[in-house]
């Protein structure tokens, strides 16, 4: 019996393509071991990326909603704050009320270290992306864009707030969402 003609996947070199590519088959992405060995596996491959992207900008957004999180909590504590300063101050003082008054917010220990690692692992799937992107390849870099429009619709909706009346009149508040320009480098 002759096995010359046995096919050896395991010891198959991968197509690497430092140039615009189409290949499917044969492709390897980041290592050898991922090595598409038919067209399901590419498909396969194709969808991981594009889920991939949409974890992407779910992290980036789930960064942004951690911040704005910790930042109404602060505001509660000092609007809260305020009102007993001011209860207290209303009913045995004669001073004048003084007017605005700037309170800085730094995060706290436990709060800073969940925000890093929430960038943390942004920046890691932003970066292995990257890599994936740099096999060249037409029909992935396709699935990274599609992946990145698709993540921003389901998880950066933009919803803004506009204040009507008074100061600032008809001025939006920072709207979630417009201030990062880079997928890679935000």
């Amino acid at each position: 019996m002759d096995h010359s003609h046995m096919d050896d996947s395991s010891n198959a070199t991968c197509t690497h393509a430092m140039t615009w590519n189409w290949n499917t088959v044969g492709t390897c992405f980041l290592a050898e071991s991922w090595r598409v060995e038919n067209e399901g596996g590419f498909a396969a491959s194709c969808i991981g990326v594009f889920v991939l992207v949409i974890c992407l900008e779910f992290l980036r957004r789930l960064g942004k909603e951690y911040d704005s999180f910790i930042l109404r909590q602060f505001q509660q504590h000092v609007a809260a704050q305020a009102r007993a300063s001011k209860a207290e101050d209303s009913c045995c003082s004669d001073t004048p009320a003084l007017g605005p008054q700037v309170v800085t917010f730094r995060a706290a220990p436990l709060q800073q270290l969940i925000r890093s690692v929430i960038h943390a692992l942004a920046f890691g799937v932003a970066y292995i992306l990257m890599l994936i992107a740099m096999a060249f390849n037409g029909y992935i870099i396709i699935c990274i864009i599609i992946g990145a429009g698709v993540g921003k619709f389901l998880c950066d909706w933009m919803i803004a707030k506009v204040v009507i009346g008074g100061e600032g009149e008809n001025q939006p508040k920072k709207a979630a969402g417009l201030e990062e320009a880079s997928v890679c480098c935000g």
